[in-house]
């Protein structure tokens, strides 16, 4: 999902996404982990959605302490 999708979601959708994201990352950590995972760019991938998802979560953090 692109940064500008992941801003459109409300705070709740967000925290859903996180989770779903953090749920995939485990499982294909288990699937590399038990040599089943063919494409290891996926891991990266679920990693750096979830860090732009977190980012954005941290940056309404501070928008809201400040403003």
């Amino acid at each position: 999902m692109r940064p500008a999708d992941l801003r459109d979601l409300n705070d709740t959708e967000l925290r859903e996404h996180i989770q779903t994201a953090r749920r995939e990352l485990f499982g294909l950590r288990f699937q590399h982990a038990t040599s089943e995972l063919e494409n290891t760019a996926s891991l990266k991938r679920a990693k750096r959605e979830i860090a732009r998802a977190l980012t954005i979560q941290r940056e309404r953090e501070l928008k809201n302490d400040n403003g």
